[in-house]
């Protein structure tokens, strides 16, 4: 899935490793950033995305977490819901991973695309509360790529859902917290999930 072509680099292996750690601290019982930057990549080709945007993508679902890594909170790994006041501090790590991904020298884009992961299609998502196509196409694939994979993971506080029930989920959801289009895109028949 890594490997690279003319128009796109190789991944480094720091990234790589990075991930691993990031998908055990958070309590992940498969690989769930290579899920993710598979499914994000499907999406993107559906949307024509240049090779060197869709390497972007690739890089971000590798690094994503990276703010709730540096929050080293215990509540992330807990096998429980959070409570009202770990989800309001929890809604830090995009903006905590956006200077994390800065200070490891990622592409600005992929800064951009860290920082924007939680944002909804109707505006009430976070850290900035962007709306529709405010948000970075980039960033509208990899919110339905991140979302599917973690809906379909087992986690500590959850089991997971059957792969019909996470499509529902994005179904039922799409226009409020998904963009519509990258939901259908995603559904196509030609995506592997």
């Amino acid at each position: 899935m890594f490997s690279a072509t003319a128009d796109r680099p190789q991944i480094d292996d720091n990234l790589i490793r990075l991930s691993s750690q990031m998908d055990v601290f958070e309590g992940y019982s498969e690989t769930h950033a290579s899920r993710v930057a598979a499914l994000a990549d499907g999406i993107a080709s559906a949307f024509n995305l240049a090779p060197h945007d869709r390497f972007l993508l690739q890089q971000t679902a590798l690094v994503h977490d990276i703010g709730e890594v540096d929050m080293a909170r215990d509540y992330i790994s807990a096998p429980r819901g959070l409570t009202v006041e770990e989800r309001i501090d929890l809604q830090r790590h995009p903006v905590i991973g956006e200077q994390s991904t800065a200070k490891i020298g990622l592409p600005r884009a992929v800064q951009l695309i860290v920082r924007w992961h939680h944002e909804w299609w109707n505006g009430s998502g976070y850290p900035d509360g962007l709306e529709g196509e405010q948000i970075p196409l980039a960033a509208r694939i990899f919110r339905v790529a991140d979302t599917y994979s973690s809906l379909v993971s087992a986690r500590p506080f959850r089991a997971a859902m059957t792969a019909e029930d996470a499509r529902k989920y994005l179904i039922e959801w799409a226009g409020i917290e998904f963009d519509p289009a990258v939901v259908k895109a995603f559904l196509s028949p030609r995506q592997a999930s």
